[in-house]
This record gives C-alpha cells, sequence and structure tokens, in this order.
C-alpha cells in the first residue's frame, strides 16, 4: 500500500485507471443497450449492480492473480490448437455476445415492442444482471492482464480498478440515455458489440487482434454518424424537435 504515496507508484495508478476506463467502454456500451430493455424506473439499479458486480470481480481476480495466470495452461485441442481455460471463457463469451447482440439487432429492425410488465419487474432485473455479470466476466480478463502488465503492486491495481469502476458509473446514466434515444447510434453500438464478440472468439483460438483497430473503426463511425445527424437537424429541423419531444 506504500507504494501509492510514491511518485511511480501514483504516475502507475493515473495511467492504469486511464486504461481501465479504455477498456471498459465496450463493458458500459453492453450495460447500456441491456439495461435499457428494463422500465425507466428500473435501469440505474440493473446500471448499478452490473457495474458492481464487475467491480468484484476484477478484486477477487487481483487478488487471486497466480490463479489467473496460471488459467493460461493449455487444457483441451480443438482444431489442432491447445485451448486454456481463459480461452475456453474468451470463445464462450464471444459466441454469448454474438448471439445477444444478434437478438438485439433483430429486435430493433423488427421494430419489436418491450411492454414493461410491473409483475415482472424483479425477474426483468435479474435476468439483465445475470447478463451483465456474464460478460463482466469475460470483459475482466483484458482489464486483469493489463493491470498485471503494467503494475506489479496489487492494492495499486485494486485502487485504479475501483476509481475507473467508479467513473464509469458516473457516466453509464448519460451513454445509456445518449444511445438508447438515438436508433441509428444504438445500431452503431450493437455493431461495435458485434465486432467484440468477434475479435473474443478470435482471441480465444490465439489470433490476437489490437483492440486499438477497433476503437479507431468505432470512433470514425461515431464520428460520420455525428455528422449525419447535424445533417438530418438541419435539413429537417421541425421534424428532429418533435421526436426529441417525444422521446423526453
Amino acid at each position: 500500500m506504500e507504494a501509492l504515496f510514491t511518485l511511480d507508484g501514483f504516475i502507475s495508478l493515473l495511467t492504469l485507471t486511464l486504461l481501465e476506463i479504455v477498456l471498459g467502454i465496450d463493458n458500459i456500451i453492453f450495460i447500456s443497450i441491456f439495461a435499457g430493455k428494463l422500465p425507466k424506473e428500473n435501469q440505474p439499479k440493473a446500471r448499478t449492480l452490473g457495474l458492481g458486480i464487475a467491480l468484484l470481480m476484477r478484486v477477487v481476480m487481483l487478488l487471486g492473480i497466480t490463479w489467473i495466470i496460471g488459467m493460461k495452461e493449455p487444457l483441451v485441442t480443438l482444431f489442432e490448437i491447445d485451448l486454456s481455460i481463459k480461452d475456453l471463457i474468451l470463445l464462450a463469451g464471444g459466441l454469448f455476445l454474438l448471439a445477444k447482440t444478434t437478438s438485439e439487432m433483430h429486435a430493433n429492425l423488427e421494430g419489436e415492442i418491450e411492454r414493461h410488465d410491473t409483475k415482472k419487474a424483479v425477474k426483468g432485473i435479474a435476468q439483465v444482471v445475470l447478463q451483465i455479470a456474464l460478460i463482466d466476466l469475460v470483459f475482466s480478463f483484458d482489464s486483469i492482464l493489463t493491470a498485471v502488465g503494467l503494475v506489479r503492486d496489487v492494492s495499486i491495481m485494486i485502487v485504479a480498478v475501483t476509481i475507473s469502476m467508479i467513473i464509469m458509473l458516473f457516466f453509464s446514466e448519460k451513454v445509456s440515455n445518449f444511445v438508447n434515444k438515438r436508433p441509428t447510434i444504438k445500431m452503431l453500438a450493437l455493431s461495435f458489440l458485434l465486432m467484440i464478440g468477434f475479435m473474443l472468439i478470435l482471441e480465444s483460438f490465439h489470433v490476437h487482434v489490437p483492440k486499438g483497430y477497433i476503437y479507431f473503426a468505432m470512433v470514425y463511425a461515431l464520428f460520420v454518424e455525428l455528422l449525419n445527424m447535424r445533417v438530418r437537424k438541419k435539413n429537417n429541423p421541425v421534424k428532429l424537435h418533435r421526436s426529441e419531444i417525444i422521446e423526453e
């Protein structure tokens, strides 16, 4: 814990916190979209529980860091490729993310209406939080392996992860509102999750894809879509104004 109060410790903490926030972008998008399927009054609870579970998972993994590193040992062979426990978790997580994202895209394209039954609210929250917990388990590996690669002091790792989670919790509602109120942005976010799912599958088969490429593609696509939104607003100001009032 003393390492936190040194200059090197502070720099390591700041660097790791920023990286944890960047690596948590896909997590926030996933939570925002799937918590958005709940009634509005239940969404903050689902987001808080989801990020809380993510934080707990990361702390437990950091405390069992030796066990996590040991999960890289080969367990089974598939298509002449040795797969470890970590690879199998990434494979399962990638397939799960592809299935959930494709299902959500289909629902949006078909215009399916979500009916919120208050009697099923608790069950709905439990299902969403369970889905968030499962995908958080997969996303946690990126977070933990990054932390281990940069810092050796477990206390710095835990503090950095905790700070990044608090920041993500603060911005999760803003991201959720922004995404769920704009159908084209939501479809873009779902496409991003589809890429992440495919990347997880590739990673499980030892095909490394730098996340920087995916983030660059996402930022570029978002920039283009924001320009399109500006053009649509300029060309149809009355129509857009009415739709924004309805959404609010």
